[in-house]
C-alpha cells in the first residue's frame, strides 16, 4: 500500500533508522540548514527539529539520499526505473471530497500570519526565509488542467510572499498565459508535506495538457484524494499538511531574492508580483518541512534525479533503443550534465543521441554518450571513457544561440529569463562504430592484450580488467 500522507513517511524513515529527532532548541535562522547539511554531508538521518521557537515541528532532510528515495517510493535500486516508468504510464484520475484533514484548521483573512510558521533562511545571503519544499497546484487558466512543481516562495511580511516561476516550466506557462487574457490575478494554492510519491512525481517531464494528479496516481497505484481550497478554486491534496491559499497579484511587485539556488550560486534579486495569503488551512499538529539547497548535492537534486533519469530514458528509449541506462548527476545540478550509455546501431548514431538530448526541455549544457561498459553513474569511468575514447577535434560538438540553462550563472544575468541563450557541448566518447566487433574478430583467443582494428584502421585494446575480481572471496577485507 502507498503511504497516505506525510506522517506515514515519517513513520517509515523513524522505523529505518533514518530520522533523529531533536529536543534542543535549533533556530530556523541559518541553524537548521547547518545541521541539515551536516547530517547530508555523511549520508545521514533526516531531522525533526522540535523545539525551533513555533508550534510547528520542523522536518528537514527527508529526500537527502538515494536510500531516503527508494523508501519514499517503496522499492529497490534494481526495480527503480521500472517503478516510476509503470505508475508514468498507468495513471489514475483523482477522486474529490467534501472534507478533509487538511481543513481541520482555516486561518483566513487578518488572522492570516506566516510569522507563525517556521520557515528557514538557508544561506547568509538570502534575501529572506524561504519556503523551498512547497509544491504549487495551478491551473490552465483556459482548460482548467492543473500543475504541481517545486517553487521558491520568499515571505515578504505576515500576509504577503513572492517567488520565481521560469518561464518554461508550466507555473510560468500557466501566469503568462492569465496575462495575456488580460487577468489581473491569479489564484494557485502551496502545499507543504505530502505523500513522498507526490514529491517525486513533481519533477518529471510531462506535456501541457497533462493533469499531474492523474501521474501520481498512477505512481501511488491509487487515487489521490483532493479536496477544494476555501477561498479560490482550486483542489489540494486531502492529506497534506499545511497550505498555503494565494491570489497573485499582476499589478504589484516587490523584489524577491537571492537565494541560493540548486547550482551552488546566489540567483540575483529582481522585482516579481506579489502572492497573497488568503487563508493558510492546516492538519492538527502539523509537520512544516525545510528543503536544503545550495552547492550539490542536496535534497533538492536527490529529489529530482531519479525521476529526471527515469523520464528522459524514456523518452530517449522511444528513440534509440538501444540506450542502455542515463545518469543526470547532482554536480550538474541535476539540469546541466547528462550521461547516457548505449550500443550504437549505426555510425554516428551516438551524435544523433547528442543531439536528441540537446533538443529536449531539459536544456542541458553537457551531454556525454559512453559505451553500455561505463557505469554512467561512476564519475571515474565516465572521465576514463572520455579521456581514452574521444578526440577533442573529431568527437565534441558544440552548439551555440540556443535556451539557456535556467539560473545558470555563467550566462548573462543581466537578460530576462526568456532571453537568455548559451552554448552545449556533446561529447561522443564511445568506441568508433563496428569497433566491439572487429575486437571480437580480431583478438585471439586468451590473449590478454591484443589491438583491435575499427573500420577506420585506428587501433583499440581490449581493457586490462583483471577477471572475476568482484567474486573473490577476501574474509580479510570484510572484518575491515
Amino acid at each position: 500500500m502507498p503511504f497516505q500522507d506525510f506522517r506515514e513517511f515519517l513513520e517509515a524513515l523513524r522505523n529505518a533508522g533514518e530520522l533523529l529527532e531533536l529536543d534542543r532548541a535549533v533556530s530556523p535562522e541559518l541553524e537548521v540548514a547547518k545541521a541539515m547539511r551536516k547530517s547530508a554531508s555523511v549520508s545521514g538521518p533526516a531531522l525533526l527539529f522540535k523545539n525551533n521557537g513555533t508550534e510547528f515541528p520542523l522536518v528537514g532532510g527527508v529526500y537527502n539520499t538515494r536510500a531516503k528515495a527508494l523508501i519514499a517510493l517503496q522499492t529497490t535500486e534494481k526495480d527503480v526505473f521500472d517503478r516510476i516508468l509503470s505508475g508514468m504510464t498507468s495513471r489514475i484520475p483523482p477522486t474529490v471530497v467534501a472534507d478533509a484533514p487538511v481543513h481541520e484548521n482555516v486561518i483566513a483573512g487578518d488572522a492570516v500570519d506566516v510569522s507563525r510558521l517556521p520557515v528557514a533562511r538557508y544561506s547568509p545571503d538570502d534575501g529572506g526565509r524561504y519556503i523551498t519544499a512547497g509544491i504549487v497546484v495551478s491551473k490552465d487558466p483556459e482548460t482548467g488542467i492543473p500543475d504541481i512543481g517545486h517553487y521558491r516562495f520568499e515571505v515578504i511580511d505576515k500576509q504577503t510572499m513572492s517567488f520565481l516561476a521560469l518561464p518554461n516550466h508550466r507555473f510560468g506557462r500557466h501566469l503568462a498565459k492569465a496575462r495575456r487574457l488580460g487577468h489581473t490575478t491569479f489564484h494557485a494554492a502551496l502545499v507543504v508535506g505530502v505523500d513522498p510519491v507526490m514529491a517525486y512525481t513533481c519533477p518529471i517531464q510531462v506535456p501541457d495538457g497533462t493533469n499531474d494528479f492523474e501521474v501520481v496516481g498512477g505512481m501511488r497505484g491509487a487515487a489521490v484524494e483532493l479536496v477544494r481550497c476555501k477561498t479560490i478554486d482550486v483542489e489540494v491534496p486531502a492529506r497534506a499538511e499545511l497550505v498555503f491559499e494565494l491570489e497573485i497579484d499582476f499589478t504589484k511587485e516587490v523584489f524577491e531574492g537571492p537565494l541560493g539556488e540548486f547550482t551552488g550560486y546566489y540567483t540575483p534579486g529582481s522585482d516579481k508580483p506579489i502572492a497573497r495569503v488568503k487563508a493558510i488551512t492546516h492538519r492538527n499538529n502539523a509537520y512544516f518541512q525545510a528543503l536544503l539547497t545550495g552547492v550539490p548535492p542536496t535534497e533538492n537534486h536527490i529529489l529530482k534525479q531519479l525521476p529526471y533519469e527515469a523520464s528522459y530514458f524514456a523518452t530517449l528509449k522511444a528513440q534509440h533503443p538501444t540506450v542502455t541506462s542515463i545518469a543526470i548527476p547532482p554536480s550538474g545540478g541535476t539540469a546541466f550534465y547528462i550521461v547516457i550509455s548505449m550500443k550504437q546501431r549505426y555510425a554516428g548514431e551516438a551524435r544523433h543521441v547528442i543531439l536528441t538530448t540537446i533538443a529536449s526541455s531539459q536544456r542541458p549544457k553537457i551531454v556525454v554518450v559512453v559505451d553500455p561498459d561505463i557505469d554512467v553513474h561512476n564519475p571515474d569511468q565516465v572521465e576514463w571513457a572520455i579521456a581514452f575514447r574521444s578526440q577533442p577535434a573529431r568527437d565534441v560538438i558544440i552548439v551555440d544561440g540556443l535556451p539557456g540553462g535556467t539560473l545558470d550563472p555563467s550566462i548573462d544575468g543581466s537578460l530576462p529569463l526568456n532571453k537568455r541563450v548559451g552554448s552545449t557541448m556533446g561529447i561522443d566518447a564511445t568506441f568508433p562504430f563496428g569497433a566491439d566487433e572487429q575486437k571480437a574478430a580480431d583478438v585471439p583467443a586468451g590473449e590478454a592484450c591484443g589491438p583491435a582494428v575499427a573500420e577506420h584502421g585506428h587501433e583499440f585494446f581490449k581493457v586490462a580488467d583483471i577477471p572475476g575480481w568482484q567474486d573473490y572471496d577476501f574474509p580479510e577485507l570484510r572484518k575491515r
